[in-house]
């Protein structure tokens, strides 16, 4: 089972999105905080993959 909220280094290798694109996601607001990320007691970013996973199905689909 996966964790639920993984640092941004570990959910940039499971999304393939970059480092730089996920910070960038956070940073403009694509991303919103307490849904997609927080930030953990140490400051550092979180980013809820359950969330991730509802937010890139969420695109419509064309044939």
């Amino acid at each position: 089972m996966s964790p639920r909220w993984v640092m941004i280094k570990r959910a940039a290798e499971l999304t393939g999105y970059s480092v730089d694109a996920i910070e960038h996601k956070v940073k403009n607001g694509t991303w919103p905080q307490g849904r997609l990320w927080r930030k953990a007691p140490d400051g550092r970013i979180a980013i809820n993959m359950v969330e991730y996973d509802k937010w890139a199905e969420s695109a419509p689909q064309v044939a």
